[in-house]
């Protein structure tokens, strides 16, 4: 007689699901907005629109994950602060255009539900809702057994906000003589990994647990720093100034990422030398011989958000963030484009 199969034995428990989803409930409860009309473990979330705050409200969506920053994670076994990086990498795609986050959803896949490891995913993705001002809604979590390696995950995170339809910034109004201003980043960000792992780990045989001179402290301290989350920082500036156009300096650096919001005519003029460069960028490019154009076009180099600022604006916005606690630095200029294939140069 054939023994009878259960979905356990085939390496789904259900019950362990429901129980981790019970003890993501009681975490994500501090990120509710009073917009949110429903709890975690619905079928779907719910979320009211004030519409008393906005007139002509737009919806402003963006996805995203955190790369090959996960192996940092399993290589760390340390999970607290990877959620952080889903949540800003989410936020501050949408941020850049002028919109409030208001709510986010995670998507979490494994082999296996391993409650300790998952909820310190959860903890971190509940502390950079906290810090974007965004409400944790709902989201999935996927036990798919002989899918992922044991003790490892993938993450992805959705994330919606709003606009006034007359307040969306996209980079139309930049015009020659505005000014960059570059708001620095907290390291390498979630942008690059795949090299830097090939640099220090495959090519220099370096553990996480070196403790690296230059840098102070162990290598892997320094890869999960967590990605800088921008927007309560440019919601105060809002307030206050118009910023002609924003960007995220995520993949691509920051080549790609500056030409993205430039209008035709014009073109960015960046210093190279008007910053605090980030040890790990030094150290990243002479361990690795990296060439310098690589370097622009893969990492974040120390700013992790460009804003284009008309010049009789930029020293006050310069006082503000060094009043909210943000290094910021006056990074280039705009400038006639008289190259048509050239959208970007530096200095």
């Amino acid at each position: 007689m054939i023994a009878k199969k259960s979905y356990k034995d085939a390496g789904v428990d259900i019950e362990s699901g429901n129980e981790f989803a019970r003890a993501v409930k009681k975490l994500v409860k501090p990120t509710l907005r009073p917009e949110v009309l429903s709890e975690i473990g619905g079928f779907s979330g719910l979320f009211s629109v004030n519409t008393e705050k906005y007139r002509n409200p737009v919806l402003v969506s963006s996805t995203d994950g955190v790369g090959t920053k996960l192996r940092i994670a399993f290589m760390m076994d340390r999970h607290d602060t990877i959620g952080i990086d889903l949540v800003a990498m989410c936020v501050n795609d949408i941020v850049v255009q002028g919109a409030e986050p208001l709510f986010l959803l995670d998507y979490i896949a494994t082999g296996k539900i391993r409650q300790d490891v998952l909820l310190d995913v959860i903890k971190g993705i509940v502390q950079g809702c906290k810090e974007a001002g965004c409400s944790l809604i709902g989201g999935e979590t996927a036990e798919m057994p002989s899918f992922y390696k044991e003790g490892e995950y993938d993450l992805a995170g959705f994330v919606v906000g709003m606009v006034e339809r007359g307040k969306i910034i996209d980079g139309s109004s930049i015009t020659v003589n505005d000014r960059l201003i570059g708001i620095s980043s907290s390291g390498l960000h979630s942008n690059g990994f795949s090299l830097v792992r090939k640099v220090l780990f495959e090519a220099q045989g370096m553990k996480v647990h070196d403790h690296v001179e230059a840098l102070g402290k162990t290598l892997g301290e320094e890869l999960l720093m967590p990605t800088r989350i921008y927007a309560k920082t440019i919601s105060n500036l809002l307030r206050d100034f118009q910023i002609h156009g924003m960007a995220h300096i995520t993949g691509g650096g920051l080549i790609d990422n500056v030409e993205r919001i430039l209008p035709h005519g014009c073109m960015a003029h960046i210093n190279l030398h008007s910053w605090e460069t980030p040890p790990v960028f030094t150290y990243l490019q002479h361990i690795g011989d990296i060439e310098q154009t690589e370097m622009l076009r893969t990492f974040n180099n120390g700013i992790g958000m460009v804003l284009a600022v008309a010049e009789k604006d930029a020293e006050d916005i310069l006082i503000q963030l060094k009043g909210l606690k943000e290094k910021a630095f006056i990074i280039g200029e705009i400038v006639e484009q008289t190259d048509r294939e050239k959208r970007i140069e530096f200095s």
